[in-house]
C-alpha cells in the first residue's frame, strides 16, 4: 500500500458537509477514489466497444430485423428469469 498525503482546500459550507457526512475519513476517501477509477474504467470499455462498433461496417437493421432481436433477447430475459425463480 502506498502513503499520499492530500491537503484539500475546500468551500467552508462544502467542508462542514463533507465532514459531518463522514466523506473526509481515510477509509471514505478511499472509497470515493475506488468507485471513481471504476466509473473511469468502465467509461474507457465503453469507448472502446462504441469505436469499434463504429468501425464495422454492416448495413443497418431493418425494422422486422430490429424487432425481431428484440424478441429474442426479451424471451432470453424471460428464460432467464424464469429459471432462476
Amino acid at each position: 500500500m502506498v502513503a499520499i498525503e492530500v491537503t484539500l482546500n475546500l468551500p467552508d459550507e462544502l467542508a462542514r458537509e463533507a465532514v459531518a457526512r463522514g466523506l473526509l475519513t481515510p477509509a471514505a476517501l478511499q472509497q470515493l477514489i475506488d468507485a471513481e477509477v471504476e466509473r473511469r474504467r468502465k467509461l474507457d470499455r465503453l469507448c472502446t466497444t462504441l469505436d469499434q462498433l463504429a468501425a464495422v461496417d454492416l448495413p443497418p437493421l431493418t425494422s422486422a430485423e430490429l424487432n425481431t432481436e428484440i424478441h429474442a433477447a426479451r424471451a432470453e430475459r424471460r428464460a432467464r428469469n424464469a429459471g432462476g425463480a
